[in-house]
């Protein structure tokens, strides 16, 4: 079969549904130019420091002259994997002797840490072929065939002399025991973290070399590889990889995004954006001090692209993206009201997918999140990130081994008055919460939150629980002194003169798979007739926030003038985690599966087109879709309040 040249994806009608099978294009003729080869000759318009010091940015980050003439990006046959989702690769030359080979996963639309995907998202992986042969990353094992097919099409595996893994999550890594069967001779080049990691991984021994920061690797022809190591973005093991002679750095999940599209670079900032910065704040976000300690070790290095492990890869906005990600990590950083430890096991269960998750719910509340793996930690760094915590959140380790023998030092450093969050990390070997609770009350500890049990393998609703426990935590820890301050932010006039802003009663709720969520709303407005479109203030601490991205689906429920009691009482009161907010409520599945209340007096069905972030609201502005009136003599009931500073 002839290869591709373009790389539009065909209708899911006429995705094949054989056995996975690629044939090797014969490619095209040289003197075709390929689309992609204006972008070596941008100049960045904004060359120079990203916001962090010292920071280089190449003017021309890929050497135009080395890549003058290239061949078009070659695109495997869309396949269906499992029954309804596509996937496909694409291959293209991105610098002198450097490729990537891009896994496109069209439909899937969750990640299995804590969030929802709009547009899917990839998995790159690179090949540099200097005097000796390196891959930086592999890719997901659900693309063995693909990616292989589309590897073997590229260069001959067995000659590979080196295999970077920048980061041990199996989307990235899932294939290196694949490469390794076909260059049994390659040396697999990590941190000591990694390396450590992938022994479990791969399970028989391989060679590797175990590289620290500042230390190089020459694969010869200009092509020499410097290290950097930044750990926890978001896994402890993560280092970059920077190309002195392409001035590409492989950064694996930093900088990425989850977001599938045939266009291989950040073209379309526009478009990219929001998914720049949902995915930054779920995986990054409550990692900002190890994201600003990567960005000062890269602030004297010279490069003009990177070459991301999710998503395009960024040539076009490299400064601005990197200046955004510092910006977002000190506002994280020195806005914070009150820090807690959410201390998590490494490479074991689900305890780091979990803890993401309640990390991710604590810093919607404003809450400072210091990470840290029970598995590396000494006993001082322990120690010092207890002390400096208003509360402790244990990820339960396993009942042996390095994280287990920690709990020595932790026991007694968690003060007796320290809220303490005890989860269970689904494991198979985990301490029993139980008998944790009775090493920690009985060193005095008050443990008053009741530990989180976990007897399946987690789903999204386990994923929802853990988001919510974190935001009920953080909102314990910062509620009164968020008050206080948004009271001395605002005159007492003033206050009560916006309070004369009325607004009305309504629940908005919203499911997506498994997971839903409502909340009472009285900041809502119609923003446009054509098409109908309204907009709602949602609080960064609501639950519901995570189900209202751009392309999600909710409904506006109102509540009737004189008959709106029960529903506010019900939806106003605080749900434990992961509770049923909808128990003894009656309801019914709207078109768009969201609950509609059967009480209300009217419903609208909307979808999310867009977010404006204030301050300490998303404004959601979406299209209604649909809708009815139940009582149409009925008035939606108002909302007055008496001060406007909080609510």
């Amino acid at each position: 079969m002839a290869g591709v040249i373009s790389a539009a994806v065909p209708a899911i009608g006429s995705v094949c549904e054989v056995q996975v099978s690629v044939v090797k294009g014969p490619g095209v003729d040289g003197n075709l130019r390929s689309s992609f080869v204006p972008a070596f000759r941008h100049n960045f318009a904004r060359s120079g420091r990203a916001g962090t010091d010292g920071l280089k940015i190449r003017s021309n980050g890929v050497r135009a002259q080395a890549v003058s003439v290239a061949e078009a990006p070659k695109v495997s046959q869309v396949v269906q994997w499992q029954e309804s989702k596509r996937i496909q690769t694409q291959s293209v030359v991105i610098g002198p002797e450097t490729k990537t080979i891009r896994s496109l996963d069209w439909d899937r639309d969750r990640f299995d840490i804590e969030f929802g995907l709009q547009n899917g998202t990839t998995y790159n992986s690179y090949v540099i072929e200097g005097n000796k042969l390196a891959v930086v990353d592999a890719s997901h094992e659900k693309f063995r065939e693909l990616y292989l097919a589309a590897l073997k099409n590229e260069i001959d595996p067995s000659t590979i002399d080196y295999i970077v893994c920048n980061h041990t999550e199996p989307d990235h890594s899932g294939l290196i025991p694949d490469l390794l069967e076909l260059a049994p001779n390659a040396v697999v080049v990590g941190s000591k973290v990694c390396i450590q990691f992938l022994q479990n991984l791969v399970l028989k021994p391989f060679k590797s070399l175990v590289v620290k920061g500042g230390d190089t690797l020459d694969l010869g022809e200009g092509h020499v590889l410097e290290f950097v190591i930044a750990p926890n973005l978001h896994w402890p093991d993560t280092m970059f990889t920077l190309d002195r002679k392409s001035g590409i750095m492989f950064t694996c999940d930093a900088f990425g995004m989850h977001y599938c599209s045939e266009a291989v670079f950040d073209e379309d900032l526009e478009k990219l954006e929001p998914h720049f910065r949902f995915y930054y704040d779920c995986l990054m976000r409550p990692n900002a001090r190890s994201v600003l300690s990567a960005l000062k070790r890269v602030s004297d290095k010279e490069f003009g692209m990177i070459a991301t492990g999710h998503g395009p890869l960024l040539r076009y906005n490299v400064a601005d993206l990197m200046l955004k990600y510092e910006n977002w990590s000190k506002d994280a950083q020195e806005k914070k009201l009150t820090s807690v430890a959410v201390l998590y096991v490494s490479d074991y269960g689900y305890s780091d997918r979990l803890s993401q998750a309640l990390a991710r719910g604590l810093t919607k509340t404003n809450t400072l999140v210091e990470m840290l793996d029970m598995n590396s930690a000494d006993s001082q760094e322990l120690i010092e990130c207890v002390s400096k915590c208003a509360a402790v959140v244990l990820m339960a380790p396993p009942s042996q081994g390095p994280a287990n023998a920690a709990l020595s030092t932790l026991v007694p450093a968690v003060k007796a008055k320290q809220p303490l969050l005890i989860a269970e990390s689904f494991g198979g070997d985990d301490e029993p919460v139980d008998t944790l609770l009775q090493r920690f009350t009985g060193a005095g500890v008050i443990t008053n939150l009741p530990p989180i049990r976990i007897k399946d393998v987690p789903t999204e609703a386990t994923y929802q629980l853990l988001e919510e426990a974190g935001t009920d935590l953080g909102q314990q820890l910062t509620q009164k002194k968020v008050i206080e301050a948004k009271k001395l932010n605002m005159p007492a006039d003033v206050a009560k003169a916006i309070a004369r802003i009325s607004g009305g009663l309504y629940v908005v709720t919203a499911q997506k798979g498994v997971s839903r969520s409502a909340m009472i709303a009285s900041w809502v407005s119609q923003a446009s007739f054509k098409p109908l479109g309204i907009t709602i203030a949602v609080a960064k601490d609501r639950a519901i926030e995570s189900l209202m991205q751009v392309g999600d689906t909710f409904v506006l429920n109102c509540l009737e003038e004189g008959k709106y009691a029960p529903l506010m009482k019900h939806f106003l009161k605080r749900f434990p985690a992961g509770a049923d907010r909808f128990e003894g409520v009656e309801w019914t599945a709207g078109a768009n599966g969201s609950p509609i209340l059967i009480q209300a007096l009217a419903y609208m069905e909307c979808v999310v087109k867009s977010r404006l972030e204030v301050a300490d609201h998303w404004i959601v502005y979406a299209e209604v879709t649909d809708g009815n009136v139940s009582n149409p003599d009925g008035k939606t009931a108002a909302h007055h309040r008496k001060i406007g500073n909080y609510y």
